[in-house]
């Protein structure tokens, strides 16, 4: 069996690099392939094999491919998909943002058929959790078979060796024990995303001399804004865009800094502070994209709407956890039910037989779609 993986077009990481772990790990002797992208090669271990993404080879591999495992849209021009092919999508957050066909503002109907066309071609869909099952059906207008299992690639944030592995990637960052860990992780804005200078939203420089020697700032832009050369600002911030596994970035944090990102769903399981600073809300809200959500009844911390505000929040993190106790549990559990640190574990047992292997004893519960 032939397995091909894409990760956000050409990166080893996310719901995919955790399938192909867990199929390693259990054995598998099948044939896997992984879509890359020249910049991102340095992340890909040596023995896994690779062809470039948008080459002529990826279109033979995904053409030639048993099943496809991707967590983004494999829009390729030239990909038919082969008749005896199983496509499972595990795309990659439960949308805060409304996307495709739910949101706001849209990019031309050629563009929107096109992604319609490859929602066509899916034969199941990963969601994390019973909420998720049913906006990311709503989004894309999905009515196909679903796998309700949690992200495999939240299993290293409730892991057994989770402190162990936050120690090792703070260690590697330069982070002291007693420094606090900011990630600031920020999404795209459709009318911001081309071109280097891309706006931030907030002034890194002010925001790090006013926090002082004890914090430090790790940047996750979206991957969308891959192409933007990396931001030096000073020693208190770290470019950490390209940085492979988010998941170790959000054990090495300390709290999370957001917009309208998907990451908050995620970011949640750990059970650290979130704050959302929303400075461009209205216009994201109203022109943009629009929310699957009510911010100020869900979300699982303050919606912050200056850099002042988001100042203050950072240096009470105790009084902001206090006050959002009680909502912070409701989001949890309406969305990370299932981020038991044994998703991946389901998956492979929904592909195990697919693959033509003998299925195991002991089988982990899967969710409901």
């Amino acid at each position: 069996m032939r397995i091909v993986y894409n990760s956000f077009n050409g990166r080893y990481s996310d719901n995919p690099r955790a399938i192909h772990q867990g199929l390693l790990a259990r054995g598998s002797q099948d044939e896997h392939v992984w879509l890359a992208d020249p910049r991102h090669a340095a992340s890909f271990p040596q023995r896994v094999r690779t062809v470039p993404i948008a080459s002529p080879e990826a279109v033979m591999a995904l053409e030639a491919a048993d099943l496809v495992v991707a967590n983004c849209h494999t829009d390729l021009d030239d990909w038919r998909k082969g008749e005896g092919t199983q496509y499972l999508q595990t795309w990659h957050g439960t949308p805060l943002k409304r996307i495709h066909r739910a949101a706001v503002s849209q990019p031309d109907s050629d563009v929107m058929d096109q992604l319609d066309a490859e929602i066509g071609r899916w034969d199941q869909l990963l969601t994390p959790s019973r909420a998720g099952t049913a906006l990311l059906r709503s989004a894309f207008g999905y009515s196909g078979a679903v796998l309700e299992t949690g992200y495999p690639r939240n299993d290293a944030l409730n892991s057994a060796d989770r402190d162990e592995r936050r120690a090792r990637v703070r260690a590697s960052l330069g982070l002291a024990e007693d420094t606090v860990a900011v990630l600031y992780a920020p999404t795209y804005r459709d009318d911001e995303v081309t071109g280097d200078d891309v706006p931030l939203g907030i002034d890194l420089d002010r925001l790090t001399e006013q926090l002082g020697d004890g914090h430090r700032v790790l940047l996750r832009l979206h991957y969308y804004l891959g192409h933007r050369p990396a931001i030096t600002i000073d020693a208190r911030v770290d470019d950490v865009s390209r940085y492979p596994e988010v998941s170790d970035l959000y054990l090495a944090a300390d709290v999370l800094v957001t917009d309208y990102s998907s990451a908050l769903f995620d970011f949640a399981v750990t059970g650290k502070p979130i704050l959302l600073y929303a400075y461009d809300l209205d216009h994201y809200r109203d022109r943009l994209r629009g929310f699957t959500l009510d911010l100020d009844v869900e979300a699982p911390g303050p919606v912050l709407r200056t850099q002042e505000q988001l100042t203050d929040a950072l240096l009470d993190l105790p009084e902001v956890e206090l006050q959002y106790e009680q909502q912070y549990r409701a989001f949890r559990a309406r969305y990370c039910h299932l981020d038991d640190g044994h998703a991946t574990a389901r998956v492979i047992e929904a592909l195990w037989p697919r693959l033509g292997h003998q299925q195991e004893r002991g089988r982990v519960p899967m969710g409901h779609a």
